[in-house]
């Protein structure tokens, strides 16, 4: 197996760069005639999600809906699937930044009860919360 770097799903997504789009086609391709998966860590999702929020301003419910799509190729073996799916799910109709929520959902499927941290504005989500001294 082999793994692949954002910037392989960001060219399958965007098409931007149309050369290089063409190389991640028939590496797909190649990948689906020869029944071999490509291994996509959780990193290279949070890395995804911020370029697509930064870099392209692509709109969140978008990039939601692309992260759902890619979960369903045959071809991309996901690490923590279920946490992406549960993710995407749980991001839909929710102000909450979608890195934090990822941290959280990651988190809680590793076994922890919630993520301390000091974003207000996150720490009202459930998988949060406020950092505060200890008495």
């Amino acid at each position: 197996m082999k793994g692949i770097d954002t910037n392989i799903l960001v060219r399958f997504l965007t098409g931007d760069d149309e050369q290089q789009a063409k190389v991640v086609y028939n590496i797909f391709k190649k990948a689906e005639s020869e029944k071999r998966e490509l291994f996509v860590s959780l990193l290279v999702v949070l890395e995804l999600i911020w370029v697509l929020e930064s870099v392209y301003e692509i709109p969140r419910a978008e990039i939601l809906d692309s992260i759902s799509n890619l979960l369903l190729l045959p071809i991309l073996k996901f690490e923590h699937q279920s946490t992406l799916q549960q993710f995407t799910r749980a991001s839909q109709g929710n102000g909450y930044d979608l890195s934090d929520l990822l941290i959280g959902h990651s988190a809680r499927n590793q076994g922890c009860k919630t993520v301390i941290t000091f974003d207000k504005k996150v720490s009202r989500y459930n998988l949060f919360e406020l950092a505060i001294n200890p008495e």
